[in-house]
């Protein structure tokens, strides 16, 4: 038996369950990161179908590694940089978010710890998952066989800790082609482009809803869910504090754009 399953004779813990469709992704992550920063109470916020198409990159991403900084600009891509971890995604209407936001001892025998965290959310969709296709944790990204559908972001305070899935129900090829390749990349990927590395879900699954039932259905195991609108969790989250996920102006871009153009002139000077 898991360390992490929930004692049947242990009242399980609440969680507050909010359920929203095609809110703007930069509306999410300031959510997430101020229910983070300023609830005591555990959190499940699904969200699904966003447009316009979106970059996200996580805290300490750099432009030019990461982005086709020219095709961005002349398509007007929005690109946010989010508060927590992870790797840059595009996200756009097949997209599927499942984020946990918990109070450090809300799991037991789960440590606040990233890969714990991981350990512990694979474990969950494995479950969701059961009998459908080859689904594992690899590395940091949840996949069928080596093919991935799933990229995660992580971020872990004093006393809780958030984790934020990307899950591409689906994907535009087109929209891909606005990233570059990473520098760093897991390393079952073995350098192949996006074609080969990812997958859509919905090639294994009847429809998005039969995912969402299931993983809340999973969640039901570990915590009492307690459904909230979202009018209750903006009239609850008046707390000031500092919001660092943003929207990049057009000028960071065009001027990292100018950078990247100096950098590779001064290195085909040198060669």
């Amino acid at each position: 038996m898991t360390i992490f399953r929930a004692a049947r004779d242990v009242a399980l813990p609440f969680m507050n369950l909010l359920r929203l469709k095609s809110t703007p992704i930069l509306q999410q992550l300031n959510l997430e990161q101020r229910l983070l920063r300023t609830s005591t109470e555990n959190w499940c916020i699904v969200n699904h179908g966003v447009n316009p198409p979106t970059i996200v990159m996580g805290t300490s991403g750099k432009l030019s590694e990461l982005i086709e900084i020219e095709s961005v600009l002349q398509e007007g891509v929005p690109v946010i940089r989010r508060f927590s971890g992870g790797g840059t995604v595009i996200v756009d209407e097949g997209t599927i978010f499942v984020t946990l936001i918990c109070s450090k001892d809300a799991v037991p025998g789960l440590q606040p710890y990233p890969r714990s965290i991981m350990s512990w959310t694979g474990e969950l969709y494995g479950q969701a998952l059961e009998g459908i296709a080859d689904f594992h944790l690899r590395e940091n990204d949840y996949v069928f066989g080596d093919l991935k559908f799933g990229g995660n972001a992580q971020s872990i305070t004093k006393d809780r800790w958030l984790h934020h899935t990307s899950f591409l129900w689906d994907y535009d090829e087109r929209n891909m082609a606005y990233l570059r390749m990473p520098r760093r990349s897991p390393q079952y990927r073995l350098a192949r482009n996006h074609r080969e590395f990812l997958c859509s879900m919905k090639n294994y699954l009847s429809s998005r809803s039969t995912f969402i039932d299931k993983t809340i259905a999973t969640l039901g195991t570990h915590f009492s869910m307690r459904p909230v609108p979202l009018d209750i969790v903006d009239s609850q989250c008046d707390t000031e504090f500092p919001n660092s996920t943003v929207l990049l102006p057009k000028q960071e871009l065009e001027g990292a754009l100018v950078s990247h153009r100096e950098e590779a002139k001064l290195l085909l000077q040198q060669s």
